[in-house]
C-alpha cells in the first residue's frame, strides 16, 4: 500500500481590486447573474460568468425546477450556452458567484457535474480554464485548470490525467 496526496494549488483575493482587471469583470458579471437566477426552493442565487477566447462574456443563472432534478446549475447554463452561440470559441475562464435568501453575496463553487462538464471542454478546446469562485466575505479564489477542482476528472482522453 502506497500514500499518496493531491496538493491544489490556488490564489485567494482579499477583494474584487485585487483582481486583474479581465478577471473582476468576470467575477461581476456572475454577481450581476444571481439576479436571473430562478431559485423558489434552495432561495440560493447562483450566477455564472463565462469569458470566451474571442472576449465575449456569457452569463448564466441556476433555474429550479419543482420536478427535481429538471433543473440547472449556473455554470451549466452559461457554459451550454456559451457553446450553443459561439461554438468554435474557446473557454478560457468561469466565474461563480452566489447570494443567499438575504441577498447577501455567498460561497459558490461548481458542483461535480459542472466541473466534470468544464472538463469536457477543457479537453474540447485543447486548453485549460481558469476557474475564479466568491468566497465568504467577498474574497476571490483563482485556480487553474479543472484538475484543479476535479482530480480524479473522467474524460475521453484518459492521458490528460496521468
Amino acid at each position: 500500500m502506497r500514500n499518496r496526496q493531491i496538493v491544489t494549488e490556488y490564489w485567494e483575493y482579499d477583494s474584487l481590486e485585487e483582481l486583474p482587471r479581465e478577471g473582476r469583470a468576470l467575477v461581476e458579471a456572475a454577481i450581476a447573474a444571481t439576479a436571473t437566477a430562478y431559485a423558489p426552493y434552495s432561495g440560493f442565487h447562483v450566477g455564472a460568468a463565462v469569458l470566451l477566447a474571442d472576449g465575449t462574456v456569457v452569463t448564466g443563472s441556476n433555474q429550479e425546477n419543482a420536478a427535481y432534478p429538471s433543473g440547472l446549475c449556473a455554470e451549466r447554463t452559461a457554459l451550454f450556452s456559451a457553446s450553443a452561440q459561439k461554438p468554435e470559441q474557446a473557454v478560457v475562464a468561469l466565474a461563480v458567484a452566489g447570494k443567499d435568501r438575504e441577498g447577501r453575496l455567498a460561497e459558490a463553487s461548481p458542483c461535480g457535474a459542472c466541473r466534470q462538464v468544464l472538463a469536457e471542454y477543457e479537453t474540447r478546446y485543447g486548453n485549460t480554464v481558469t476557474v475564479y469562485t466568491l468566497l465568504e466575505g467577498g474574497r476571490i479564489r483563482r485556480l487553474e485548470g479543472v484538475k484543479s477542482l476535479l482530480p480524479f476528472l473522467f474524460g475521453a482522453d484518459l492521458e490528460r490525467q496521468a
